[in-house]
Order: structure tokens, then C-alpha cells, then sequence
């Protein structure tokens, strides 16, 4: 499968120890398989005077068999506590990636309404079943990424 990952510079050796901590699945390397998406990303360094770069690589979905996956399918209070539980960094498994919807602007809203106790769990996802997922995989492995993910070129937008 062809994913891309939308930053400021071409990652030609990706590495889970320069990620993130408090976001969507916790620290890992994020791609999607959705290029628009990963424009997206890319554009944000662009509006913060950064260059945007797209880069792509290679995917070997066999991961599945050899990996330990979390997958969710749709925004469901699993994906949503999950979520929370990352972003609060609370979250310690041994998970090698995880793949569900992103908390793009339109769901991070409903989020944060969850996240600061302003509405219900079963109200969040009333809100988040009409959202479309964008799709991430989060690389929480060193692991994953060596063996699973090729590096095939980038894009400077």
C-alpha cells in the first residue's frame, strides 16, 4: 500500500524518537494512505512560513501477521477513549501500530467538548458517526518501520 506523511522536510529514514507524544495514538510515525490528507499536513508548515514536503513510501501490509495491531474502524467510544487517553499521555501498551480515523478539525471540536466533560461519550459519537474517518497509521515501533515501511521519494509542494 502507497502512505504518505505530510511535514516540513523529506524523512527518507523515518524514526519513532523524534514524534510527538500527546496526540491521536501517542508517540509513533504518521502516515496516511490518503494523499490529500497528507497535503494537508504538509500545507500547515507551509502557512507557518516552512517548506511542505510530501513524502511517500512503500507499505507491506504482511505487518498484520508478524505485528501487534490495534485497528479501529470507526470513531467509537473505543477510538474516542483511546484518543483522550493518548492525548493526556496515559496510554503505556506495546501496541507496533495503529490504524483508525484522524481527529481532523471537525472531530477534534467534538473531542475537546468530551475531553473537558462538556458533553457525554454517547453524545461525542452520536456527533462522530456522521464524519467520514481520514485514515492515519501510527508506526509505534522502531520495529514496524525498518521492516515494513520503504521509503520511495518525496514531493516538495
Amino acid at each position: 500500500m502507497r502512505v504518505y506523511h505530510g511535514s516540513y522536510t523529506e524523512i527518507p529514514v523515518p524514526d519513532v524518537s523524534h514524534s510527538r507524544r500527546a496526540v491521536d495514538f501517542g508517540p509513533g510515525f504518521y502516515v496516511t494512505p490518503i494523499y490529500e490528507q497528507a497535503k494537508k499536513w504538509a500545507e500547515k508548515f507551509g502557512r507557518r512560513g516552512k517548506s511542505s514536503v510530501i513524502s511517500e513510501y512503500e507499505f507491506n501490509e504482511n505487518a498484520f501477521s508478524f505485528l501487534k495491531a490495534l485497528r479501529f474502524d470507526s470513531y467509537s467510544d473505543e477510538w474516542l477513549n483511546y484518543v483522550i487517553a493518548c492525548r493526556k499521555e496515559a496510554v503505556n501498551d506495546d501496541y507496533d501500530i495503529i490504524i483508525g480515523g484522524v481527529a481532523n478539525d471537525k472531530v477534534f471540536d467534538t473531542v475537546e467538548l468530551f475531553f473537558d466533560g462538556l458533553i457525554e461519550a454517547s453524545v461525542a459519537i452520536e456527533r462522530l458517526k456522521y464524519e467520514k474517518p481520514n485514515l492515519q497509521i501510527c508506526f509505534k515501533t522502531q520495529k514496524a518501520i525498518d521492516n515494513y515501511l520503504k521509503f520511495s521519494g518525496s514531493e516538495m509542494l
